[in-house]
């Protein structure tokens, strides 16, 4: 097959090491909690002494702190370190770098959209590990990655850019959706007929799928998985996905500053990608340590998310001993303003749960511009009826410190960009 040919061709010069991750991924998923967490404890004393060792910024850090790294010797034992914020990543950049020579370096940035984009050095090891990882998942829905794909994901109008976008896409059997015009959804569904896999924001997954059910264009019979990332899954989004394409919509969370997190089953749990990531839950909030990356350490970083862990006692049917994320609840930091009081924005994610946990799921986003005024945009006609059910759970959360209104949501607002649930002009 002369696309798996290409991809092997492509994957042995780019990424030489991805098979022996592979290999080993495929092998560590059987592994029992205690053969995973003996391999966590050892990646983790190896990334400390490296990061003591080869970096200007963890060396201050650790010795400000009074840490001697020798005195971890257990996962727990490492709530010893300080926690570090994307600011750290952005002002100590340079010095955080280790000074390891890799053979191999790939440059690597962040999107920059829940601030400014970070830009680091990440070595091949690292990049290799991370892909595995990913098509590890892949491997769990019986996807290979050379096999036909449709990629939602964002792109550059420059001419010599778009030209480059296509060669690379051709080289991974890959087509993507450059715009929501009619006559490149309609090009992009009949390239659908014979794919195996779509993925990238759940939000455009979600646009196209409304186009299919409202063209009546079902019927995908190659499909084996659709895979959102990067945003927010409704559970409206599902409804229309299902309805389009007979599947759900698969998880993958991560950043590219820590790697895969998780990756969610056919069972419908998301796995904790243990060999790759130390998760902890501190106060509702995830802190995480990249297992892997020597070249640019991350070691207790405070992500940005909120977060739910299943507990320990938890076990899936598909046999993994991976700890299971529940949820990935909201962004931590942006405060919602009342008239007299202050609220986390974290209010809601559970007023529309609990909207679709009730038979009502909507796809959202709420704004403030003024304190103690909100404006729900809801995409989704509202009965009267359901009208009043979302004016009921508003104020359950709110009371009478804020004035709102409830309007409709354009499907345009958030095409081409990462869907935030809400925006607040307020400092």
């Amino acid at each position: 097959m002369l696309a798996k040919l290409v991809f092997k061709i492509g994957q042995h010069f780019r990424n030489p090491s991805l098979k022996g991750w592979y290999l080993f991924l495929k092998k560590s998923e059987g592994w029992s909690i205690d053969q995973l967490e003996a391999y966590q404890l050892q990646q983790l004393k190896d990334l400390l002494n490296a990061a003591y060792q080869y970096s200007e910024f963890y060396k201050h850090l650790f010795d400000v702190h009074g840490v001697a790294i020798n005195e971890i010797q257990s996962l727990d034992a490492i709530k010893k370190l300080p926690v570090i914020s994307k600011n750290d990543l952005l002002i100590h950049n340079n010095k955080l770098h280790t000074q390891i020579n890799f053979d191999k370096i790939f440059k690597a940035n962040t999107s920059g959209s829940s601030g400014a984009s970070l830009k680091f050095k990440r070595e091949e090891s690292a990049d290799s590990f991370n892909r595995a990882s990913i098509f590890r998942g892949y491997s769990w829905y019986n996807v290979k990655p050379w096999e036909s794909n449709g990629y939602f994901w964002g792109f550059n109008f420059d001419r010599l850019s778009k030209v480059n976008t296509y060669f690379l896409d051709s080289l991974q059997n890959r087509f993507r959706l450059f715009s929501f015009q009619q006559n490149e959804l309609k090009v992009f569904t009949k390239k659908m007929k014979n794919t195996t896999y779509v993925h990238g924001y759940s939000s455009m997954i979600y646009g196209l799928a409304k186009f299919v059910n409202a063209n009546n264009l079902q019927g995908f019979p190659k499909l084996k998985m659709i895979k959102g990332t990067s945003e927010k899954i409704y559970e409206s989004y599902q409804r229309e996905v299902k309805q389009a394409f007979g599947l759900k919509m698969i998880s993958e969370y991560g950043a590219a500053e820590t790697g895969i997190i998780a990756f969610e089953c056919k069972q419908g749990n998301m796995h904790i990608n243990m060999e790759g990531v130390l998760v902890e839950e501190e106060n509702n909030e995830i802190i995480v340590t990249n297992l892997q990356m020597r070249s640019f350490p991350i070691i207790r970083y405070r992500l940005g998310d909120y977060i739910k862990l299943a507990s320990k006692e938890k076990k899936c049917t598909c046999g993994m001993q991976h700890p299971i994320l529940e949820e990935v609840t909201g962004r931590v930091g942006v405060e919602v303003f009342g008239i007299k009081q202050r609220y986390p924005s974290l209010y809601f994610y559970y007023i529309f749960k609990n909207l679709a946990k009730n038979g009502l799921p909507l796809t959202y986003q709420v704004h403030q511009k003024v304190k103690g005024q909100l404006i729900f945009k809801v995409e989704q006609e509202l009965t009267a009826n359901n009208l009043k059910i979302l004016q009921q759970e508003i104020e359950k959360y709110f009371k009478n410190d804020m004035i709102y209104t409830v309007e409709e949501l354009e499907s345009d607002e958030s095409k081409n960009k990462k869907t935030q649930s809400f925006i607040s002009n307020l400092s």
